[in-house]
């Protein structure tokens, strides 16, 4: 169960309280739910009931234990607990975390896994944008407002539609010396309170680990080498077996929720630094359990499972990369 699987499954209980008339509330949009933070309990945490409580007349624990009744019943929910003035916290079943499932959805979603319908129909718009670092975040947000269902378009003074036109040239300077990707990254990586870095040095050029982008990337390159190297060996990625990945898969799992929250808030660099994460986590997943046969090792139903997370940790990297409109070259 991912943690979108998880929001569905709350909202669910929502609207079953509602029509069976033990809660009047209007149903939300959308539940959200959260990995539980350090000292807390369960795996997962969700505010719900608060939001609830003053639409439904009723006090939020009130509210959380109306739909706690509803949501323990549901497929790999363990336990749900009340704690604070209402919080949800919930305990998944041993399993219920679905890796398998999970790999193979974003295998049938490729590039598109985690784009979805949380802003759908909701029309967005612009002020034309003459800097160059607000045309390339903005344009960039659209991306992201789209993949989440959203109508979006810049206007101009008179009203018709904005296109993303190329970076002039008075501004040329910061892609003629970085490149396309390298600079899109500088300005997008950055927070919107913060000031771009690495721009002036051609540090985003470097192929070394201090680069991000270059580590990024490599990631993604290096990923699909093994799946090239797989069948030059005879076999190729299937989901058949557990697989101890727990930092590669909750990012995995996470990546609908970032990409919601990125163009909810037009925060790009939310996606930048997943990335970043997702990267060093499949490093760090290959180093301990090779998808590849090592020495005599014949190729097993484990390094089929091993290959498979990591091509979709590879669809993930290069999604993210392609909504920044940044290349994720097959070789690097």
């Amino acid at each position: 169960m991912t943690p979108a699987d998880l929001s569905r499954t709350v909202l669910h209980a929502v609207r079953r309280a509602v029509d069976e008339d033990a809660l009047r509330a209007p149903v939300p949009a959308r539940v959200r739910v959260e990995r539980t933070r350090p000292g807390g309990r369960g795996e997962y945490a969700c505010a719900v009931a608060l939001q609830l409580a003053g639409p439904a007349a009723l006090p939020a624990r009130d509210v959380a234990a109306i739909l706690r009744e509803r949501v323990l019943t549901a497929p790999g929910i363990d336990d749900v607990e009340i704690t604070g003035p209402g919080f949800l916290n919930f305990t998944l079943r041993p399993g219920a975390h679905g890796l398998g499932t999970l790999v193979r959805t974003v295998a049938a979603h490729g590039t598109a896994y985690g784009h979805g319908d949380a802003l759908a129909g909701a029309p967005v718009s612009f002020v034309p944008a003459k800097e160059l670092r607000a045309r390339i975040v903005t344009e960039t947000v659209e991306r992201l407002l789209r993949s989440q269902g959203a109508r979006t378009g810049e206007r101009a003074a008179d009203g018709e539609p904005l296109h993303v036109v190329p970076v002039p040239p008075a501004d040329r300077d910061l892609f003629d010396r970085l490149g396309t990707d390298a600079a899109r990254w500088a300005l997008l990586r950055a927070a919107p309170h913060d000031r771009p870095r690495d721009t002036g040095d051609g540090a985003l050029l470097v192929q070394r680990e201090s680069n991000p982008l270059f580590r990024v990337r490599y990631a993604h390159a290096r990923i699909r080498a093994l799946g090239r190297n797989a069948r030059q060996l005879g076999f190729g990625a299937s989901y058949e077996e557990s697989v101890d990945a727990p930092a590669l898969a909750a990012l995995l799992a996470d990546h609908p929720g970032v990409l919601a929250a990125a163009a909810r808030h037009r925060e790009p660099d939310r996606v930048a630094r997943q990335l970043e994460a997702l990267a060093q986590a499949f490093f760090d997943f290959h180093d301990c359990a090779s998808p590849l046969p090592v020495g005599d090792e014949k190729p097993s139903a484990a390094h089929r499972s091993r290959l498979a997370l990591a091509e979709a940790a590879g669809t993930v990297l290069a999604g993210g990369l392609s909504l920044l409109g940044i290349s994720a070259p097959e070789v690097l």
